[in-house]
């Protein structure tokens, strides 16, 4: 790991805790405990800085995710070890994350359309397997139901939906998702994803 990546893990950790607009640039270089010059060598500005730790943060993401996929024994395990990952995650998120992360547009989009275009594509993938394996029932409109899935994903990140000062968001993905997944299972698939919920207690 570069120095620039631990500065940038290091800065990612203290967002998701405390959110970007609860510390200046003054406030994080006394937390990294470097020289204001060594900041201003790594980052142009605070926009910059955001935008490579959201870059990092992908980079980082889409290799968990690969990891992740690789100890599933089937599609519905697939689909529901990404779930299950993302309620871990979003329950170590500071939702202010999310919120000031929009204030960022360069940031922002760079992380929509990482969603859209890698978690989408993931997710056709994982589908159509299923589908053709029996997991997944047949009659679905697969283009539709990623569709779906990626949009359900907008809404619940959505303040104005779902303000976070009144939802738990890790409990709004989980009623969203989780629920959804079911309905989508044959029998097959069903029974596989309730041993799943049974076993790691979602």
């Amino acid at each position: 790991m570069t120095f620039l990546e631990t500065i940038l893990g290091e800065i990612l950790q203290l967002f998701k805790r405390e959110g970007i607009e609860a510390n200046s640039e003054a406030d994080i270089i006394r937390k990294l405990d470097i020289r204001q010059s060594t900041y201003h060598e790594l980052f142009a500005s605070k926009q910059d800085m955001v935008l490579q730790v959201v870059r990092y943060d992908i980079e980082q993401q889409n290799q968990k995710q690969k990891d992740l996929l690789k100890t599933a024994n089937n599609p519905v395990e697939e689909i529901m070890l990404l779930l299950a990952d993302g309620i871990k995650s979003m329950k170590e998120i500071s939702p202010v994350y999310i919120a000031d992360l929009q204030l960022y547009p360069e940031a922002w989009r760079a992380s929509l359309e990482n969603v859209t275009n890698n978690n989408q594509q993931v997710n056709a993938e994982i589908l159509n397997r299923g589908i053709l394996q029996g997991y997944f029932r047949r009659d679905i409109n697969l283009q539709l139901v990623t569709k779906i899935i990626l949009e359900q994903f907008f809404m619940m990140i959505n303040p104005v939906v779902f303000p976070p000062d009144k939802y738990d968001l890790a409990e709004v993905f989980r009623s969203i998702y989780l629920y959804y997944v079911r309905g989508i299972c044959t029998d097959h698939g069903g029974k596989i994803a309730e041993e799943f919920f049974a076993k790691n207690n979602l």
